[in-house]
């Protein structure tokens, strides 16, 4: 990240693919005039207060006057069908990735302190920017999505999938076939069978977060 983070009020805002590299603030153009970079940020964010983060940040960003630079705030759902006890189904929403908000945003020192300002949020998703004497733990420092990982996230589930039942325990490994997160391997932390669902330990930006899946979007792994 470079060491100057302030955003000229001039600059024109470029959207940029988010590589994983490179400066994340500004760049120069052939005519010598600055341009600020967009780009996609995860932020974790408290469980079950993605909603509120997103209607505070919006609020925030506005009454702070850097709404020209946070351009987006989106919590990606998918489609799916609840099974409810009676037997009947409900068509609803379900977070992609619960406990994360992402953020297109020019970052800069009055953006970054306005999100993680925000109450609810916890921090940005990057890699811990280590102090020299090594004493103290450092800042996180924000990590722009990738291009790919941005596509795979805004990739909408388009079919609700036929509600099966299947034979899984606790502690089951898993793969997962459909959606989202397929590909995805995990281990089974709580079944559902009321509700055809189960929930399972994935690997999400380097954390192992909790995700809730059908039982047609997986497959057991022996």
């Amino acid at each position: 990240m470079p060491d100057d983070l302030t955003t000229p009020d001039n600059a024109e805002v470029l959207d940029l693919p988010a590589p994983n590299d490179g400066d994340e603030g500004t760049l120069m153009s052939d005519t010598g005039a600055k341009t600020a970079v967009a780009r996609w940020y995860a932020v974790q964010v408290a469980s079950s207060c993605e909603k509120k983060v997103k209607a505070t940040l919006e609020q925030r960003a506005v009454t702070l006057g850097v709404s020209n630079r946070i351009l987006e705030i989106e919590i990606p759902q998918t489609p799916a069908v609840k099974l409810k006890k009676d037997g009947t189904r409900q068509s609803t929403e379900e977070k992609v990735f619960p406990g994360y908000v992402l953020v297109r945003m020019v970052l800069d020192e009055d953006t970054m302190m306005a999100v993680r300002s925000t109450p609810n949020v916890i921090n940005f998703v990057g890699a811990e920017d280590r102090r020299a004497t090594g004493k103290a733990r450092g800042h996180i420092k924000p990590r722009p999505l990738s291009r790919s990982e941005v596509d795979r996230i805004f990739k909408r589930a388009a079919e609700k999938k036929t509600v099966v039942k299947v034979d899984l325990a606790e502690g089951d490994q898993i793969l997962v076939t459909e959606g989202p997160f397929k590909d995805f391997q995990g281990e089974v932390i709580e079944i559902s069978g009321e509700r055809s669902k189960l929930k399972a330990l994935l690997s999400i930006f380097g954390r192992e977060t909790p995700v809730e899946l059908e039982f047609s979007q997986i497959s057991k792994q022996s």
